[in-house]
């Protein structure tokens, strides 16, 4: 709480202009006080009215993009201080925006709410409606994201309500001088990382090779198919070639994997009824004998595939700069 002593004169405009801006606050006879509006709250919500979980707070960036990605639609505006769904914010009137290819009820999507009786917070059948942060509420039958506003409904190109869980393998490797040495950068001193990179076709930033679970699916399994798919294209190759490249993958992916990160990501698919969460694993090739000679051919995902230095400086897709940051500071590495 931050507390400001002011003259009587200039309470009236300071007051006014709080007011506008939607920043809460008290007056005292000691002074004005005003309250951070984006400091963590916790909201119950209730689950077969037998458990009480918590809902964290959130001001997601990439989440409220002014213009949803694959469309002309635009959000309406969100503030950092309306992002909490406990904010008041009077006249908030989202456009409710589903992508066509959702809409045409691919397997992959659920119906229309209303349509079918989706059990959230929950397993359901082969669909996992869980949240890694927990629980989240759901109003007027639909889920609210547990992180906050985002300027827009529906599910956008989302095929869940709620959660949609994807899976994203960090397989790293040391950059080599011709020595075979590592190589340290310039400035930090500190050995170089490299990781394998796709440029995504649908809006050409450079990303993690992910995907999303399938239904039943177990995350291992997913990673490493991901991976296979998208960075190696072992779809695109001879029998041969595919039984060596996944002999190499099996080895590395069968190694402990460093879970860097599990829960909601700041996406620009995110809706307020639909949302990305990722568990991120590293697999790191220390020795560069396994995943490391093998020839990078994109995927039908990918428009190019690349090992790509670790460095704060290199742009990527949605938050995966912030998984990387954290597989630096784990590999003790430059960042």
């Amino acid at each position: 709480m931050i507390r400001f002593v002011l003259r009587q004169n200039l309470f009236v405009p300071i007051r006014l202009a709080l007011t506008l801006f939607d920043f809460p606050y008290t007056v005292s006879t000691s002074g004005l006080r005003i309250t951070p509006a984006i400091a963590p709250t916790t909201s119950s919500c209730s689950h077969d009215s037998k458990s009480v979980c918590t809902m964290s707070t959130s001001a997601h960036i990439k989440s409220r993009c002014p213009e949803y990605p694959a469309s002309k639609t635009k959000r309406f505006p969100v503030s950092d201080f309306q992002v909490d769904w406990s904010q008041s914010f009077q006249g908030y009137n989202p456009v409710n925006y589903t992508h066509p290819s959702v809409e045409n009820k691919p397997t992959w999507a659920d119906p229309e709410i209303g349509s079918f009786n989706p059990q959230f917070n929950s397993l359901d059948g082969s669909a996992d409606r869980r949240s890694f942060d927990g629980c989240y509420k759901v109003e007027d039958g639909k889920p609210l994201n547990p992180h906050g506003r985002t300027g827009l409904m529906g599910r956008g190109l989302l095929g869940r309500w709620g959660p949609n869980h994807a899976a994203d393998p960090i397989v790293t490797r040391w950059k080599v001088d011709a020595k075979r040495e590592k190589s340290l950068h310039h400035i930090s001193k500190k050995p170089i990382l490299q990781f394998v990179s796709i440029k995504r076709k649908d809006c050409g930033e450079w990303a993690i090779p992910g995907g999303m679970v399938d239904p039943g699916e177990n995350v291992s399994l997913t990673l490493q198919r991901e991976f296979s798919e998208e960075a190696l294209n072992s779809l695109g190759v001879s029998p041969l070639e595919r039984s060596k490249i996944h002999e190499r993958i099996t080895q590395l992916f069968k190694s402990p994997g460093f879970e860097v990160f599990k829960g909601y990501v700041d996406d620009p698919r995110n809706t307020d009824n639909a949302w990305m969460e990722t568990v991120a694993v590293n697999f790191h090739d220390e020795n560069g004998n396994s995943v490391s000679e093998l020839p990078l051919q994109a995927g039908d995902d990918a428009g190019q595939v690349q090992w790509v230095d670790v460095d704060s400086s290199f742009p990527l897709y949605a938050s995966h700069s912030h998984l990387l940051e954290l597989v630096a500071k784990q590999r003790k590495s430059h960042w």
